[in-house]
C-alpha cells in the first residue's frame, strides 16, 4: 500500500479536480471519481475498469487487482479530496466508458431522459432502471453528467451494469427507427392514453425535464403519449418517481 500525506501529491489533485469539476474535467481525464467501501466493492463485482483506490487510516481495503493503484492518507487529506461532507473512507477511480451509442440497439426497453438535470434523479433512475429490467438509458438535451460523483453515487452499482449513452433528438430517432422500438412520452395530449393499457414490452419512453417537461421535438417524434393516473389536485410528479411507474409498467 502506497501512503501519501501531501495534499498537493498530483494522484490527490486529480481526484480534487474530478470531486469538484464537471463534465470536462472528467473528459480530460478520462477517468470519473466514486467514494465509499460499499460502492468500490461493487466496482470490483462487476469488473469496472479501476484505475487507483485512496483509503484513510485505520480502512480496510478490499482485495484489489494489482493493476490497480493503492493508496493510504490521513483522514484529515481524505477530508481535503472528498466530495462529501462526510467522508466514507474510500475514493476511487474508474475508466470512463464510451458515451456514444452502438450502431443498433439490442435491448427491448430503453428509458430517454429528456434535459433531466438534478443528479440525484439520474442517479435514481439508474439504479431503478437496473432493478426494473430496462436495457439501458438514453441521454438527451443537457441531462446531469451520467458519470458525475452526484449520479454515482445514487446510481448504488448500476453505473457498472446498465449501459447509458448520450445522443441527440435526431440521432435517437435514427437508433430507435433501426431498432423497431417506438417512442412514447410521459406528457398529456390529444393521442394520450392510460400507462396501465399501453403495451411498453417492446419501447422506449421519455421522462421529461423536472421543469418544462419532455421537449417539443421529441414530442414531435413520439408514437403517443402516456398518462399516469393521480388526482386532477396533483400536478405532476417528480422525475424519478415517474420514471419507476413507467419502468414497473415496462416489465409488467
Amino acid at each position: 500500500m502506497e501512503r501519501i500525506t501531501s495534499r498537493k501529491n498530483p494522484l490527490l489533485m486529480k481526484i480534487r479536480r474530478l470531486a469538484s469539476g464537471g463534465r470536462r474535467e472528467r473528459q480530460a481525464e478520462g477517468e470519473y471519481l466514486g467514494d465509499g467501501i460499499k460502492l468500490l466493492e461493487e466496482a470490483l463485482r462487476w469488473s469496472a475498469p479501476l484505475t487507483a483506490a485512496v483509503f484513510a487510516d485505520g480502512v480496510e481495503p478490499p482485495d484489489l487487482p494489482k493493476e490497480v493503484r493503492a493508496v493510504q492518507v490521513p483522514g484529515d487529506v481524505m477530508e481535503s479530496i472528498s466530495p462529501m461532507a462526510a467522508p466514507q473512507g474510500a475514493l476511487f477511480l474508474a475508466a470512463l466508458p464510451p458515451a456514444d451509442p452502438p450502431e443498433q440497439l439490442k435491448g427491448r426497453r430503453y428509458l430517454v431522459l429528456d434535459g433531466v438535470q438534478d443528479p440525484g434523479n439520474v442517479g435514481t433512475i439508474w439504479r431503478t432502471a437496473d432493478a426494473l429490467g430496462a436495457d439501458g438509458l438514453l441521454l438527451v438535451n443537457g441531462c446531469a453528467d451520467p458519470y458525475g460523483p452526484k449520479v454515482v453515487r445514487a446510481s448504488m452499482g448500476a453505473c457498472f451494469r446498465l449501459p447509458v449513452f448520450e445522443v441527440t433528438p435526431d440521432g435517437l430517432a435514427g437508433l430507435l427507427k433501426k431498432a423497431e422500438l417506438p417512442l412514447y412520452a410521459t406528457a398529456l395530449g390529444k393521442d394520450t392514453v392510460d400507462i396501465k393499457t399501453a403495451d411498453l414490452s417492446r419501447s422506449a419512453v421519455v421522462i421529461g425535464s423536472e421543469g418544462r417537461g419532455v421537449s417539443r421535438p421529441l414530442l414531435e417524434r413520439c408514437e403517443k403519449t402516456l398518462k399516469i393516473p393521480m388526482r386532477q389536485r396533483c400536478e405532476s410528479l417528480n422525475a424519478a418517481v415517474a420514471a419507476s411507474i413507467v419502468l414497473w409498467e415496462m416489465g409488467r
